[in-house]
């Protein structure tokens, strides 16, 4: 089983959304048998919380239900993630210095490392923005996790049905 971490600072906006729109591509793609995902956040400020309702109305517009509850990264979660994709260079750096101090399996990077239009860019946090900042959101992570999740078939040699 691939395991896939998403991370951002507080687990509310971009990173449960990614999860959510991950997680319906691999049910879509009959690939929940080898490939999971979770999200976290960087910082604990809305540790149980459900994800912005901004993120929930995005996601319920293209099908997709987020049930999500907000959690911090675990230096356990070095171990039991096999990719961990943060939404932006601060966060990764955060990812980063965690892992350092771990004995981590985990390749962490970047989504927009998957983004055809700018790959390594930040995926700006939406959070003080408005529903079109969290649209926009959902329209960058959608090509980056198509492409994100064509690199773990051709890596790991996985085939859809």
């Amino acid at each position: 089983m691939i395991k896939v971490l998403f991370v951002c600072l507080g687990n509310i906006c971009r990173s449960p959304l990614a999860e959510g729109i991950f997680a319906e591509k691999i049910r879509k793609m009959d690939l929940e048998k080898q490939i999971s995902c979770d999200s976290a956040g960087t910082e604990g400020y809305h540790i149980g919380s459900m994800p912005d309702p901004r993120s929930r109305k995005v996601a319920e517009m293209n099908g997709i239900l987020l049930a999500h509850r907000s959690q911090k990264l675990q230096v356990g979660d070095f171990k039991n993630f096999d990719y961990i994709l943060a939404m932006d260079k601060h966060n990764l750096h955060s990812i980063r210095t965690m892992q350092a101090k771990t004995a981590s399996k985990s390749e962490v990077m970047l989504v927009r490392d998957f983004d055809p239009k700018a790959k390594g860019a930040d995926l700006a946090d939406p959070y003080a923005g408005n529903s079109a900042d969290f649209e926009e959101c959902y329209a960058i992570l959608e090509p980056c996790l198509d492409n994100f999740i064509s690199f773990l078939l051709k890596k790991h040699h996985l085939e859809t049905v």
